[in-house]
């Protein structure tokens, strides 16, 4: 018989997720919703199968009945929120799985309060957009006992991701510093990016001519991010696809973890201002990371939004 799982956390991640989870998990129960705003629980469940979902009021009344909690939150203080609330519960012999991207330092911090309370916990960030999500394409990165890896690995492959990168029997903030250094990379890609389509209109060469060099020689994820700022998607969206203001905290933890070891990631700290000026610009929670582009501009003497 399947286990009973609980889904905290149903935002633009979380809700391609659980589409995937519901449709291709194999399940023989609904999946327990719970999100702090009750409507985005509701709309989820009224877009996916009759009965295959659950929406309840609170943590409390999902735990009760729950063997599997997957959460993904948006950062630190609201990992910290979510758990503080379920240890307060009976959680002997639950596993827990956290997909959220916070510091190492919290992840292992709720390990250790999970597992002190008889409970079982990964952390199992995961790479890919909110495409990715929704297509079931995403990279899962869990880390923690081996065992309760493997109750995880149904729900991976072909089902909500299409690879993993385990760290089996490691601390479970070892995959929290590889979430990290990729995201590093990620943010970093995107200020070379805005700051070249400005170069490119400024110089007379052509936004244009610039993608097209893209999409031949880079293309994936370079030329998503790519259509993104030339289309002016990056100003027009309504809600952002990775936040600035997540995007300054993901930066922030990936620079603490470069000083912990002696290191320096110094390309982060550009990324870092032109984040700051996405956040001041459109807001730290509307801005998408994308706008690096329009910051990248506006240092140029141009207007933020682009012509498209």
């Amino acid at each position: 018989m399947a286990p009973q799982i609980l889904w905290i956390g149903l935002g633009n991640m979380g809700r391609g997720m659980v589409k995937n989870l519901v449709e291709k998990g194999n399940l023989d129960k609904p999946v327990i919703l719970y999100n702090r705003t009750r409507k985005r629980a509701e709309e989820l469940a009224a877009k996916l199968p009759k009965g295959k979902t659950e929406v309840v009021e609170s943590v409390e009344e999902g735990l009760k009945k729950a063997d599997i909690i997957f959460t993904i939150v948006s950062n630190d203080a609201a990992v910290n929120g979510v758990f503080d609330t379920l240890l307060k519960g009976d959680v002997s012999g639950k596993l827990f799985i956290d997909c959220s991207t916070i510091a190492p330092e919290t992840t292992e911090e709720v390990a250790k309060l999970v597992t002190d309370k008889g409970a079982q916990f990964v952390a199992s960030p995961i790479f890919g957009a909110p495409a990715a999500a929704e297509a079931g394409q995403l990279v899962f990165v869990p880390a923690g006992p081996k065992s309760s890896i493997e109750k995880l690995r149904p729900y991976i492959k072909g089902v909500m991701g299409k690879a993993e990168i385990p760290f089996e029997d490691k601390p479970t903030g070892t995959s929290l510093k590889l979430k990290l250094l990729g995201n590093s990379f990620i943010i970093n890609m995107v200020t070379v990016l805005g700051e070249g389509y400005t170069v490119a209109e400024k110089a007379g060469v052509s936004t244009d001519a610039l993608k097209q060099f893209i999409d031949i020689l880079f293309g994936g994820v370079y030329s998503v991010y790519s259509e993104r700022m030339v289309s002016g998607t990056y100003w027009k969206m309504e809600e952002p696809l990775f936040s600035a203001n997540n995007a300054l905290k993901d930066a922030n933890h990936a620079q603490n973890l470069a000083k912990s070891v002696g290191a320096e990631l110094k390309l982060l700290e550009v990324s870092d201002e032109y984040l700051k000026s996405v956040a001041d610009h459109a807001g730290g929670d509307k801005g998408d990371i994308a706008g690096i582009y329009g910051a990248a501009r506006k240092n140029a003497g141009l207007k933020f939004e682009n012509d498209a």
